[in-house]
């Protein structure tokens, strides 16, 4: 299926164009996912999807196969595969930035193919919850791109014969969330998918007693 976003972010292109390729950055802002390692064009990571009471979680890798700065287009071509079933999820997204009354306008287009649970929904729900998702990074993107950025001061010297300060323990890592599809869809969608499941699991029942009958 193939899905298309746009949103805009209140700084200069060039400040866009460097912040979204600046994943380590950005990544809290990406629902569900989390990142383990990026080497400046592949990064490794997992997401987390909820589908009702089973979260499915992907793991897999994202390659930027294009970075044109001059035309600031970006291509980026991810692949995942669920660590506890057979089901799939492959993606090629294009991005490209453009200056707009002094901010930034982001187009994404993606060509999406999943299989296993989540295919389940259809493109309709998936659309609509596409739509949400990028609104929320769309959002936490502004955010962070209107927080100061941090400078590192120089550190003080030691004094000979210091005491040693007492280390400070280290804070858990939050655990991420998994995208609730049903809740990220709303209840119209909700209550769509719902009748569909229920309209399946009737006619799994009827052709059941179907066949008892016959025996």
């Amino acid at each position: 299926m193939e899905l298309h976003h746009e949103f805009t972010v209140p700084v200069p292109v060039d400040d866009a164009w460097r912040a979204l390729l600046d994943v380590e950055r950005i990544a809290p802002c990406m629902p569900g996912a989390t990142v383990d390692d990026y080497n400046g064009k592949t990064v490794t990571g997992s997401v987390k999807v909820k589908v009702g009471p089973i979260t499915v979680t992907y793991r897999g890798t994202a390659v930027f196969e294009e970075q044109d700065e001059s035309a600031h287009r970006m291509v980026l071509i991810a692949n995942g595969k669920e660590t506890r079933g057979q089901g799939t999820a492959r993606a090629t997204v294009t991005g490209t930035l453009a200056e707009r009354d002094g901010g930034t306008a982001v187009s994404v287009r993606t060509d999406l193919t999943v299989t296993g649970r989540p295919a389940q929904f259809g493109r309709g729900v998936m659309a609509e919850v596409g739509d949400k998702l990028v609104g929320q990074f769309a959002e936490c993107l502004a955010r962070r791109l209107g927080e100061p950025t941090e400078r590192t001061e120089p550190s003080e010297p030691v004094e000979p014969f210091q005491a040693a300060q007492p280390v400070q323990p280290v804070q858990p890592v939050q655990p991420v969330e998994p995208i609730d599809l049903l809740r990220t869809a709303g209840p119209p969608v909700a209550k769509r998918v719902a009748v569909a499941v229920a309209t399946a699991v009737l006619a799994l029942v009827f052709v059941r007693i179907r066949r008892h009958r016959h025996a």
